[in-house]
Order: C-alpha cells, then structure tokens, then sequence
C-alpha cells in the first residue's frame, strides 16, 4: 500500500536521469511511488524517462507539454499523489535519492500529522551560504517568521497541508509558500542534514552567476511581498 508520494519534476535533466532513476530503483519500496514529471524538458528527457520508467516498480511518469514552471510541475505531479504523505525533491542529483528514504524514517517513528520535513544542505561554498543567509533575514523581516534554508530539499509532509495550498504559485517560489503555509498552520519543522554538492552533469536552470543571484533575488522579495499583502487581506475578512 502507497503511503508516500514523492514528485521529481525533470526538466532538461537528459544527463542525470540513467543515475537517477538506477538509485530510486534500488531504494524504492511498496509503500513509496516516486512521480517522474517531465515538465515540458525541449531535450530527449521525456523519451529517456519513457524508456527507463517501463516495468519500473512504483516510479511513475508524467508528461506535460509546455513549461509553465517550476511550480507547476510539482503541483501536477502532487495531483496524482496517493499517498498520506506527499513531498519533492531535486531532479539534477544535487540531493542524493537516499535523503527521501532518511526523512520517510523519520515520519515512520511518529503518530505527529503536522510534521513539516526539510533539508538542511551541507557542503555549499561559502558565497551561496552567505546569499542563503541574507535572504533568510529579507524574509524574516517581511513576513515576520523565522525561515531557515527555505529552499532546501526533500520536503516532505503530510496531504493534510495541500488543503491549506489555496494558491500555490507555479513558479520557483513553491519552496517557499509550502515553508510559508506549513509554519502557518501550525506544523513542526524537522530538518535533517543533507549533503549537497556540485551538479554532476548539465547546468542550474537559474544560477548561472552573479546578476542571476541579483534578479532571483528581486523575484524572491517580491513574491514574499505578495504573500504579505495576502495574508493582511485574509486577516481582514
């Protein structure tokens, strides 16, 4: 019986998916599905997951056409989730396969529904440290809360918390609105240590130096700006 659903939006990811999908493969339980999503990748990554997804016990695939986003690959994958507990994590390798199965021991030792588990990512340079840290402050000073490596995967928590999802953005910035949402409805924050290296093939999607890091930057308050505004709406009606 399915009791955790873990979606992996793949998107460009042609390179990594022979690894990723060997490790899973090894891992993989009868109470864990893993959600392959092609999230409308324009190189041969839909054709590769066809092919080594065929037979595969529990790994599931999902095609979508078009990008529309991060988020929205995510989203799509969770739709189909059957399991009590629901989560993503990275597709590019740069969290290990075994971090999944770490933190769905860790839901196996409590009766606690409100349980919000996360990475805490080991092993980044110093810079992408520092850029962690001031975002971590910008956000706290935005959206009073306390929110620490808010980009960090897997995350794993209970479906209960997809009903409190009233409008989970598309973008990259669901990381952040499901911290958000979780802290807010009262959920217990675990995290636990994950190793998190350099890409083993292919380049990040966002990060490709130093005016990147700026633009995402400006995203990133701006998106917190609006969940800000959000919520001083929901708290007058």
């Amino acid at each position: 019986m399915i009791k955790f659903s873990i979606v992996l939006p793949c998107y460009n990811e042609a390179e990594n998916l022979n690894d990723l999908v060997r490790d899973f493969s090894k891992l993989i339980t009868d109470e864990v599905e893993i959600i392959f999503v092609n999230n409308g990748s324009s190189d041969n990554t839909a054709e590769m997951l066809t092919k080594l997804l065929e037979g595969k016990r529990n790994l599931k695939l999902i095609h979508i056409e078009k990008n529309i986003g991060y988020g929205h690959g995510i989203i799509t994958g969770l739709k189909s989730a059957i399991g009590e507990w629901v989560g993503w994590t990275h597709a590019d390798l740069q969290t290990e396969p075994a971090d999944v199965f770490k933190a769905i021991e860790i839901i196996k030792t409590t009766d606690d529904k409100k349980m919000f588990i996360k990475g805490n990512r080991l092993g980044r340079k110093f810079s992408e440290r520092i850029f962690s840290r001031g975002l971590e402050f910008l956000v706290r000073i935005i959206l009073k809360i306390k929110m620490t490596e808010i980009n960090a995967q897997p995350k794993i928590f209970n479906r209960s918390l997809l009903d409190k999802f009233l409008n989970p953005p598309e973008h990259w910035g669901l990381d952040l609105y499901a911290y958000y949402v979780a802290l807010n409805n009262g959920f217990t924050v675990k995290e636990i240590d994950v190793y998190f290296p350099e890409r083993k093939h292919g380049n990040s999607k966002w990060n490709t130096g130093f005016i990147s890091k700026i633009l995402f930057s400006l995203k990133f308050l701006k998106y917190c700006n609006y969940l800000r505004k959000q919520r001083n709406v929901n708290n007058k009606s």
